[in-house]
């Protein structure tokens, strides 16, 4: 039997998929990247927000028609979508055989045999279970980098969003299998390891009573073989001075955070239902920058929420302004059902949240090339992720430089080098977002 897996959405949604993908390979499955070939095909869907819900959609009536075209048996849904839309997706797309929940991924194999016998159904268990590693991951990432998600759903609730209610409360997964589950990926070639969660900073509160993210990392920076350490998803709020000094003394830890905040209008936070305003998130990223004076910052933002005037979005535009983040991202607000701000009052026109989109976006792409230029003559550790075909021109990514998601360091070499090795390289250049350099010496 021949499978072909789609994973759509967030890196937590990947760490799902790689689950699976163990699980099947266990059972003796073998995988194809051919999907007319395939005998069966899972979709692992994402809909948190209105362009992922279509891009799941489109992409499962696509693999449907492949039970016409193609050697298709079964087709298989999971997911968030799955989680959120089971009976719709039973009534409008007849060809899909089961439908497995967020909690349900375990089942899969069983799913996939029932399927294939023509008696496939829902699979959704309660969100709230407690959440767990799985036995054993296929890594898709291609590279020496790999994510650890270290917990499981979300208990904000901001007005906005839909994960409490398609994920589940808030759960972490022990310390004692997240260090196992780090050892295994090490010993598989990752170099990189990068935690993820909904919010990675109040991980250990549910099962420890305190956070228990500084400890985690010390524990994880233990691995020998762990060259870098990455922590996405911070919650500005919740980022503590024992978190900041780790970050600070471990040399594991790349002095990298990704920390949204969605906004800096103090109404319009309040009306999403964060629990910062202005000046706090002035006052995280000004501390931030003081102990850790080469840290690179994330963050996104959200513009065109329900209700935000011209004066709230120019308020963001002069806080993008001031913060200089290293790195910024922009969605324009999409409501979703079941949640409160699709019902609230004075929504926004589409064609005004692309507008404002484009404002932030244009003034971060300045002060992103500034920064870039300013990293001209320093000398840089990398991470080589691959050459450029028939050149002899290598990329790597820097501590600043997450996957998928950030820029890339380029350098010139004649000689074959690995992919996952480390380099020190000396910025000559840049091109945009990216920068140029000169390959020093192999670390």
């Amino acid at each position: 039997m021949k499978l072909f897996f789609v994973s759509l959405g967030c890196d937590k949604n990947l760490v799902d998929s790689e689950v699976m993908l163990g699980n099947l390979s266990e059972k003796g499955y073998e995988f194809t990247d051919d999907e007319t070939q395939a005998d069966v095909i899972v979709v692992n869907t994402c809909c948190f927000i209105n362009d992922a819900k279509e891009e799941s959609i489109q992409t499962i009536l696509e693999m449907a028609k492949l039970k016409e075209t193609g050697s298709l048996k079964a087709l298989l849904v999971t997911g968030c979508l799955a989680q959120r839309y089971q009976e719709e997706i039973k009534t409008e797309i007849p060809e899909v055989d089961a439908i497995l929940g967020t909690s349900a991924i375990d089942m899969i194999v069983s799913a996939v045999e029932e399927a294939l016998a023509g008696k496939g159904h829902s699979y959704i268990k309660e969100l709230n279970l407690p959440a767990t590693v799985g036995k054993k991951r296929v890594n898709t990432t291609g590279g020496y980098y790999a994510y650890l998600k270290i917990a499981e759903g979300c208990d904000k609730c901001c007005t906005y969003c839909i994960i409490p209610k398609i994920r589940g409360a808030f759960r972490s997964i022990e310390l004692e299998s997240l260090v196992e589950e780090a050892k295994k990926l090490a010993d598989s070639g990752i170099k990189e390891l990068i935690l993820v969660a909904q919010e990675t900073t109040l991980y250990g509160m549910d099962l420890y009573g305190k956070k228990m993210l500084p400890e985690l990392l010390r524990r994880l920076c233990q691995i020998d073989s762990l060259e870098w350490i990455r922590i996405l998803y911070c919650y500005p709020e919740e980022i503590t001075d024992e978190l900041i000094e780790v970050i600070k003394t471990e040399d594991k830890i790349c002095n990298y955070l990704d920390i949204p905040i969605q906004h800096a209008s103090d109404p319009i936070l309040k009306k999403m239902g964060r629990r910062t305003n202005q000046a706090q998130l002035v006052e995280i990223v000004s501390k931030l920058r003081k102990e850790i004076p080469d840290i690179c910052l994330r963050t996104t933002l959200i513009t065109g929420f329900p209700g935000e005037s011209e004066e709230d979005h120019e308020t963001l535009l002069e806080f993008v302004n001031e913060m200089e983040f290293d790195r910024l991202g922009v969605f324009t607000y999409s409501p979703e059902e079941d949640t409160p701000a699709a019902l609230m009052e004075d929504q926004i026109e589409e064609s005004v949240k692309q507008k404002r989109q484009a404002e932030i976006m244009e003034l971060q792409q300045e002060i992103a090339f500034e920064m870039a230029q300013k990293m001209i003559g320093r000398e840089l550790t990398c991470m080589v992720e691959g050459k450029i075909s028939e050149e002899d021109v290598y990329l790597a990514r820097t501590y600043r430089d997450a996957p998928n998601v950030d820029g890339y360091l380029f350098f010139d070499c004649t000689k074959e080098i690995l992919s996952g090795d480390f380099y020190k390289v000396r910025v000559t250049g840049t091109n945009e977002y990216d920068l140029l350099g000169e390959m020093l010496e192999k670390i």
